[in-house]
């Protein structure tokens, strides 16, 4: 193979391929008598590795040690191996599309596409003018669009379900909308907090992700999302229901 065919048979550019060359990731193949290199199946199968440990995220230099690591193993089982990412791909792919040909069935909404799960959650939700309600809408949207509404954003879902059809719940957001404009030591904060907390189910600590909740990365953005009362409410409803996570984890373990 010519360098134009490796790169359409692999997916790179023949640009990248001549940088792999320079920075001495891919050897340069033996060379015909008219010049052009002669790729061969295991040259194909070296650039589609390091096509693909780049996708992951690994950096030019990890890859080196990655095939450095796969130098003396033999080409079949470098076959093998890729062939076995190429199908989970191809399972991942299937799963999106799933995905995709649910949305497109469901009714257009005004947030946008939807996961099946979090759709039949919102069409439950009592319709209401909470600002904390529309805030936490935001955030299950939030949610919804960075995981793709599969797995375990499904399962939370479907978790949240008694929340939504709970009167009490909108209650707890007025209460919660009271603190829109109050110090994060209102004499309040302490008792909302502990009812919140006390208003979710088990199932949904079931489903609640290893580490969390906790007050960093997803958390913390969260937390910033609100003034400074309403802020301090969720951080302590976050705090009480971490420990009954572990609570729950420590039993069942």
């Amino acid at each position: 193979m010519r360098i134009g065919e490796i790169a359409a048979l692999v997916g790179v550019t023949s640009r990248a391929i001549r940088h792999y060359h320079h920075i001495g990731l891919l050897p340069e193949p033996a060379r015909r008598a008219n010049g052009y290199r002669a790729y061969t199946v295991r040259d194909a199968v070296l650039l589609a590795r390091i096509r693909r440990l780049t996708e992951i995220g690994l950096s030019l230099d990890e890859v080196r040690d990655v095939l450095a690591d796969d130098a003396g193993r033999e080409l079949a089982e470098v076959l093998g191996e890729l062939d076995a990412d190429l199908a989970r791909q191809e399972r991942e792919i299937g799963e999106r599309r799933r995905v995709l040909a649910a949305l497109l069935e469901a009714p257009p909404a005004s947030d946008g596409p939807l996961s099946p799960a979090l759709a039949t959650l919102l069409e439950r939700a009592p319709v209401a003018g909470s600002p904390a309600a529309a805030k936490d809408r935001e955030h299950l949207l939030l949610l919804d669009a960075a995981g793709g509404g599969g797995g375990a954003g499904s399962e939370l879902y479907a978790a949240l379900r008694p929340l939504a059809d709970d009167p009490g719940v909108a209650v707890l957001y007025e209460r919660l909308d009271e603190l829109a404009g109050a110090p994060a030591d209102d004499p309040r904060v302490p008792a909302l907090a502990a009812d919140l907390a006390a208003a979710v189910p088990d199932e949904v600590l079931a489903v609640i992700p290893e580490g969390e909740p906790s007050a960093a990365g997803w958390g913390r953005a969260l937390l910033d999302d609100y003034p400074p009362a309403q802020r301090e409410v969720v951080r302590r409803v976050m705090e009480a229901l971490a420990v009954r996570v572990r609570a729950r984890r420590g039993r069942s373990g």
